[in-house]
């Protein structure tokens, strides 16, 4: 295979998919660094990685700073019509996407990229997406990570 590209959704696959707030509504999220060095390992072998994410917080924005990916996008309501514009303009196609998702809002890319992937706690649409990768690892617990390695074997 050609991928160039590896994104991810963020809530659910990078974090356990729960909101947390505080009394005074701050918000917390858990990322695991095991997902960090999993997007890593793919940056050393030369091939870019980026987050993909309908939600548009200063959270989700600071763990990506601190990654240093190569692309984060954030506030991206229709993620295939996003990512058809951004492969026009990158000179990159579909199929050279690996695409890891979780929820109803990422299966119209999924459908589409060259390696679908979603972790184990994803929703029964999600898995049901004609030959998508269904990981061991619940999102937020590892998820990026094992598909990282499974592509990188």
């Amino acid at each position: 295979n050609k991928i160039k590209l590896f994104l991810t959704d963020l809530d659910g696959v990078l974090t356990d998919g729960g909101m947390y707030y505080t009394e005074s509504g701050d918000e917390f999220k858990k990322f695991n660094c095991y997902d960090g060095m999993g997007m890593k390992l793919l940056q050393q072998r030369g091939y870019k990685v980026g987050i993909l994410t309908s939600e548009d917080r200063k959270i989700n924005r600071n763990r990506a700073n601190k990654l240093n990916l190569d692309y984060q996008f954030h506030g991206i309501k229709n993620k295939l019509d996003f990512i058809v514009e951004f492969c026009d303009k990158e000179n990159i196609d579909l199929s050279e996407i690996a695409y890891i998702g979780d929820d109803i809002n990422c299966f119209d890319l999924l459908s589409k990229v060259g390696i679908a992937a979603c972790p184990k706690n994803a929703i029964q649409k999600i898995k049901s997406i004609p030959n998508i990768i269904q990981l061991n690892s619940e999102g937020g617990y590892g998820a990026f990570r094992e598909f990282a390695e499974l592509y990188l074997k």
